[in-house]
């Protein structure tokens, strides 16, 4: 028992140590990409991530892992700039498409990192006629799969020579035309240029915006159930029948989220898009939340079922809970975005992603307690402790669906329009 809380807990403080590096340094990459540009902080990221990656895989001392994992999440300004780049560099009519490849890149992340990890970590132990003993492998056993990622990181580093600025795209310069300066020269004569310069002024303090403020808002909401409901899925899934669980082993759940990261490939680049242009974010957000407290309130009576319905149950429930929430952040990317000029978008990307990260950082303690309780409590009258876990998420679920109203959500004008 000592040792696994032992284990559980250097865990936490290894995951911890990123989100908390990125969570410091998010609104200054962030200010650094609005004043230098899109593109240095995108290359900087890629790079550091590529050297400080390496790095984690050769550690040989606990402060030695936890030092890399701060650095690389304290030098991984990506996340802003990216959305920022994003909008910029698609038609307004194509946003929707671009964001949500964003977070499809993002989501599908989440299932292949842990699975090189999983296959790739101590490879002279799992393969040794491939990795024999007394090699770099043995005495690192989880450099392989750094290895790899780094690898991709250089893939990527290198293509980002054919990446352009967007930074620039839509400002005007000193060097244009003479029909494109009497043009500008009409404009600030205008009422109607006066009314936009005063009210892009006051929307110059990015915490006095609260359109973009409530929307951040919606977006912790969000993430905090994501996080939240990726801690508790695999416990609950290989936790006991006895104990409210579904007795399904680690390979069942990594079969379960194989198939759930592949309907998120599909949905969010063939279907999320039209869903968005049809309906728009506010209203795509409202009702993806509502199938999202529906489905948990299911889920304790997935337990009762028996093979194969079993999985064809908990795979069908795992899809659209993923998607609901995958919907739910990019409708967030996108509300965001416009609630700002371009001036200051990845400013504020960067503000979105350091309270993302404290959010993401409590949720996992959070649920983790609310689950060991739970197992505790199986034999209650009322609410037992599956029911009561589920429970809890659907009140953060309908704490989001209440913030996608007035006046908690403030609309930007370009949504509104």
């Amino acid at each position: 028992m000592f040792a696994n809380i032992i284990i559980i807990s250097i865990l936490v403080f290894h995951g911890a140590s990123y989100m908390f590096g990125r969570a410091l340094t998010s609104i200054l990459w962030g200010m650094v990409a609005d004043r230098f540009g899109r593109k240095p902080v995108i290359v900087v990221g890629i790079f550091t991530g590529l050297v400080f990656n390496t790095l984690f895989g050769l550690s040989v001392h606990y402060w030695m892992a936890i030092a890399t994992r701060f650095l690389l999440g304290s030098f991984n300004g990506l996340l802003g700039p990216i959305r920022a780049y994003v909008v910029e560099v698609c038609r307004p009519e194509h946003q929707a498409i671009g964001l949500s490849l964003v977070s499809t890149a993002w989501a599908m992340g989440l299932i292949i990192g842990p699975a090189i990890g999983g296959y790739l970590a101590q490879p002279t132990e799992k393969y040794p006629k491939l990795f024999p003993t007394k090699t770099i492998f043995e005495r690192f056993p989880y450099f392989l799969s750094s290895l790899c990622i780094s690898i991709f990181y250089f893939i990527i580093l290198l293509s980002c020579v054919w990446l352009p600025e967007t930074l620039h795209s839509h400002k005007y310069k000193s060097t244009e035309d003479q029909s494109n300066e009497s043009l500008i020269q009409q404009l600030a004569d205008s009422e109607d240029f006066d009314e936009q310069k005063n009210s892009s002024s006051t929307n110059k303090s990015i915490l006095k915006n609260w359109p973009l403020m409530s929307s951040i808002i919606l977006f912790c909401i969000v993430s905090f159930d994501d996080m939240a409901y990726t801690e508790i899925f695999p416990l609950w899934v290989e936790s006991e029948r006895r104990l409210g669980g579904l007795s399904l082993s680690s390979d069942d759940v990594g079969q379960v989220l194989a198939i759930t990261g592949a309907t998120i490939l599909l949905y969010q680049t063939f279907v999320y898009p039209h869903i968005v242009k049809l309906l728009g974010p506010i209203i795509t957000t409202r009702i993806m939340t509502i199938f999202s407290m529906a489905l948990l309130i299911t889920y304790p009576f997935i337990a009762h079922l028996l093979e194969p319905w079993l999985s064809i149950v908990l795979n069908i429930a795992s899809m659209i809970k993923a998607n609901c929430i995958v919907t739910a952040v990019t409708c967030s990317f996108i509300l965001q975005n416009n609630s700002v000029s371009q001036e200051q978008r990845a400013t504020a990307n960067g503000l979105a992603t350091t309270l993302m990260s404290f959010s993401k950082a409590i949720a996992p303690a959070g649920a983790g307690i609310v689950f060991s309780w739970a197992q505790k409590h199986q034999h209650v009258l009322f609410f037992q402790g599956g029911q009561m876990v589920f429970l809890l998420l659907d009140i953060v679920i309908f704490v989001e669906l209440i913030w996608t109203f007035k006046p908690f959500l403030v609309f930007p004008e370009d949504v509104t329009s």
